[in-house]
């Protein structure tokens, strides 16, 4: 019998989804603590000693407790690596997986932040429709160098890897925003490769 170390602490319709894709994809067991996206869960003082935050994702591995979702999608690639979602540092490919892996929380999940905010979590008394609008503008701006990286691949260094985890999630976010206009046809079949996987299907089915 398999014992379970790993341990992701999830919220849904948040980053927490990437590493539940990442673990599916390595088919590494795991066991899952769901909480409620809210914050009777993650500013509860249980989670607090989690994340002084009280965010998530948060992954527990034996003793070890650590969160940031790219920092765990590296940590679990360095200790669990399964499968090949990244590439030697000799590889041709390395420095565009570099660049992708850090431009999701880099340049496109600042705007989708301000989206959630000013859609989800302030109540509708105190949105400001100004900062939505230009959130949704500066998030579709951000997406075009994607979309043309994307031309003749059906990911972003052409084989799949935990770049397309990182940044693939956040544009699977975005379509789902309505911030993937119709002309950005590599990024839409970019979404459709994506949600095809059955790994990132039982990730999304959590959310």
């Amino acid at each position: 019998m398999i014992k379970i170390m790993l341990k992701v602490h999830f919220a849904p319709n948040s980053r927490a989804g990437r590493i539940i894709w990442l673990l599916e994809e390595l088919s590494l067991p795991y066991e899952v603590n769901n909480m409620a996206f809210h914050p009777s869960d993650l500013k509860s003082d249980e989670h607090r000693k989690r994340h002084p935050l009280g965010r998530i994702p948060v992954l527990d591995d034996g003793d070890i407790r650590i969160y940031e979702s790219g920092a765990i999608v590296e940590y679990v690639l360095e200790r669990h690596k399964n499968g090949g979602l990244k590439p030697s540092t000799d590889d041709a490919n390395y420095p565009d997986f570099l660049q992708w892996f850090h431009y999701c929380e880099g340049m496109v999940m600042p705007p989708i932040n301000t989206i959630v905010v000013q859609t989800i979590l302030l109540p509708p008394d105190r949105r400001d429709e100004t900062a939505l609008g230009q959130a949704q503008r500066l998030l579709t701006k951000s997406l075009a160098p994607v979309d043309e990286a994307l031309e003749g691949k059906e990911y972003l260094i052409g084989n799949f890897s935990a770049a397309d985890i990182m940044l693939g999630h956040a544009c699977f976010m975005s379509n789902r925003m309505g911030c993937v206009p119709d002309e950005m046809n590599n990024l839409k079949k970019y979404v459709e490769n994506i949600t095809n996987r059955p790994a990132f299907k039982i990730a999304i089915e959590m959310q």
